[in-house]
């Protein structure tokens, strides 16, 4: 067994120009924990990302509240998701998995005890799970009442535009659509992801939008504009996360942590940041 080298990245560093509310919750984060290795097909690890380095994160950041998602490293191995949801507890913390059609519901019901509250559906290169087998494992989760959380290249929205539409139960668009290369604000395809959340069953997450940015840092403005026009529209049905700890991005393009939390202040008025980081994961989420 490989020796995976301890974070290097920044736990602290100047306060956010946010103010995050009571209850402010990061709804995307990755760990990765000693002991736990990469599985075949998904990506290597560079560094450990332990629940002891985000809870610094956290303080830095003023959060209190966290969902941890499957990272496509260990693709169908959950044992160091529901590891790290046993520290942070379900007071605090949930999770999103890797479930296929054939995960046991013995399995299900032990993980929905330890806080986990979603699936993960990624259509992108190490994906564990895909949109060839969503809707079978919507099926599965949906007596939990789990939620799907998807994630494509929203130029190919149009792809996934039919099976998105016969989810019945609730899901996440993720990662503001992540179109790459980001696309105008009033695109078809945007227009597309607001009939979506009209339906409502559906949310739309702002997180890592240094990954899709052609304009870059701190304002993101071209995946801005889209990220301020969903939110207009359907500000009860938006999600925050901050997508730490980047491993998406090589170090040298690795993003501002307080930046992230940041945009909230020109993409959404203070009550809108209130319901984007406290009162919208604690409607899909179950949060006291």
């Amino acid at each position: 067994m490989s020796e995976i080298p301890v974070n290097t990245r920044p736990l602290d560093g100047p306060a956010p120009r946010l103010k995050a509310p009571a209850g402010a919750t990061d709804c995307h984060i990755h760990l990765y924990l000693p002991g736990y290795e990469a599985q075949p097909g998904g990506p290597k690890i560079p560094e450990l990302a332990t629940v002891e380095d985000y809870r610094k994160l956290q303080q830095w950041l003023s959060l209190e509240r966290v969902v941890v998602t499957q990272p496509n490293a260990y693709q169908r191995d959950n044992r160091a998701l529901l590891a790290a949801l046993d520290q942070l507890g379900t007071q605090t913390a949930r999770g999103v998995a890797a479930v296929t059609p054939d995960t046991p519901d013995s399995d299900l019901r032990a993980w929905h005890e330890k806080g986990v509250r979603g699936a993960r559906i990624m259509n992108l290169p190490g994906g564990a799970v895909t949109n060839d087998e969503m809707l079978a494992v919507e099926q599965r989760i949906r007596p939990l009442g789990w939620h799907l959380m998807v994630q494509f290249n929203g130029c190919n929205l149009n792809d996934y535009l039919d099976d998105l539409r016969r989810i019945e139960g609730e899901y996440i668009i993720d990662h503001i659509g992540k179109f790459m290369p980001p696309v105008p604000a009033d695109d078809d395809r945007v227009d597309e992801i607001l009939r979506l959340l009209d339906r409502g069953n559906a949310w739309f997450k702002i997180c890592a939008g240094y990954e899709a940015s052609r304009t870059g840092g701190p304002d993101y403005a071209d995946i801005g504009a889209i990220a301020k026009r969903v939110i207009a529209h359907s500000p009860e049905r938006i999600l925050w996360g901050s997508n730490w700890p980047h491993v998406g991005v090589p170090r040298e393009q690795y993003p501002d942590d307080a930046g992230q939390l940041d945009v909230l202040l020109d993409w959404a008025s203070p009550e809108v940041q209130r319901k984007i980081l406290v009162d919208n994961p604690a409607t899909l989420y179950g949060f006291d």
